[in-house]
């Protein structure tokens, strides 16, 4: 992004409608970070649901999270109203909208925002009044098509003339935030063994594998249950801690594991989102589904490996140097779909436990070689 001077209009306050997936929120991180690099000066503030306040608390670039308890599918007109009406007398120069749904340029609207910047989506002429061409060819992955919208009106349509897109390395990785003091509160506050020193460095834990083994959009991007407690049981064996994260919604799926490995210690259902975040950036190494966690753990960038099935690790590749990701790009993938419509899953069981073991050498082999780069 090349900078712009911090004129008055400049540092008026920008309003992001958040996405409603984790995920999705991480990769938001992106667009804040780019804002940044156009405007230094310049306040975002982000409406988000309840949940994503834990995450935005963790990006420094956000000055306030605004909640909006609204559920997916759910309209909360009168809701949007209202907030929309209370949002009117903060001056906010731009609102970005970054769902795609006509609900989601309701709040901007009423709440008198002079520019409201999104992509065209459900039909939202009038609510949005600086709509931008989305080439998918172009801005194929979700965090490219978040970031284009910190263009100001017109370089993007330069670009589109050009040619060039988004360059991806350009586009600033998502950077969670979490403390020597945070982390061990969490360890504590979950009777976990061990502590960081003050220099950030691991000791009392020993090496600690995470396991995220859900993933809220369906069974068609879940690594077997089997494969999962095959990997935990050969790092038991190692004297590895083992550690599972996950909503309560995956507590059947974990105890399913930690019933054929003892030992892993399931913490699933057990954790709020930011003792979640602290876990994984205290973690050795973290192998996951495609799951919000997932690119959480990568925005703590703790080495990381990324197990894909029915989703495409192009469109929403975890946004990190230290990720491994494991795919198997299959005749049938990615196919998208929440159970697989053949019935074999074959994306998923035919990675084996010990691929997996490979790739966490290698992902602790790349760090390793980026922590001495660093001296």
């Amino acid at each position: 992004m090349v900078s712009a001077a911090t004129d008055s209009r400049e540092v008026n306050p920008v309003l992001i409608v958040g996405p409603g997936w984790v995920g999705d929120m991480v990769m938001a991180q992106s667009l804040c970070k780019a804002l940044k690099q156009e405007a230094l000066a310049r306040p975002i503030d982000m409406i988000t649901p309840p949940w994503g306040q834990a995450l935005l608390e963790r990006m420094p670039e956000v000055r306030r999270a605004i909640p909006l308890a609204v559920g997916h599918g759910e309209l909360g007109l009168r809701r949007r109203w209202k907030l929309g009406q209370t949002l009117r007398d903060r001056n906010y120069a731009q609102a970005i909208v970054l769902p795609r749904s006509a609900k989601a340029a309701l709040v901007p609207w009423v709440a008198g925002v002079p520019r409201r910047t999104g992509y065209l989506g459900e039909y939202r002429y009038g609510l949005l009044n600086d709509i931008r061409p989305l080439n998918r060819e172009m801005h194929y992955r979700t965090v490219d098509r978040f970031v284009a919208l910190a263009d100001p009106p017109g370089r993007g349509d330069d670009r589109e003339r050009s040619g060039t897109g988004t360059n991806p390395s350009s586009i600033p990785q998502p950077a969670l935030t979490s403390s020597t003091a945070q982390i061990n509160s969490a360890i504590q506050e979950l009777g976990l063994s061990g502590a960081w020193d003050s220099a950030g460095a691991r000791f009392g834990t020993g090496t600690i594998l995470t396991l995220c083994p859900g993933a809220e959009y369906g069974p068609a991007k879940r690594w077997p249950v089997e494969h999962f407690a095959s990997l935990a049981k050969t790092y038991i064996e190692m004297g590895w801690s083992v550690w599972m994260l996950g909503s309560s919604k995956d507590t059947r799926i974990t105890r399913e594991i930690s019933g054929q490995a003892p030992g892993v210690v399931d913490l699933a259902g057990r954790t709020t989102l930011s003792q979640a975040i602290d876990l994984l950036a205290a973690s050795t190494v973290v192998v996951s589904n495609d799951s919000g966690l997932m690119h959480i753990a990568a925005a703590t960038s703790t080495p990381l490996v990324a197990l894909y099935g029915s989703s495409d690790p192009q469109y929403t590749p975890p946004l990190s140097d230290n990720a491994q990701i494991i795919y198997r790009d299959l005749d049938c993938s990615p196919c998208f779909q929440r159970e697989c419509p053949l019935g074999h899953l074959n994306c998923l069981r035919g990675i084996n436990s010990q691929s997996v073991a490979d790739a966490i050498d290698r992902a602790l082999s790349a760090d390793a070689d980026t922590r001495q780069s660093r001296f």
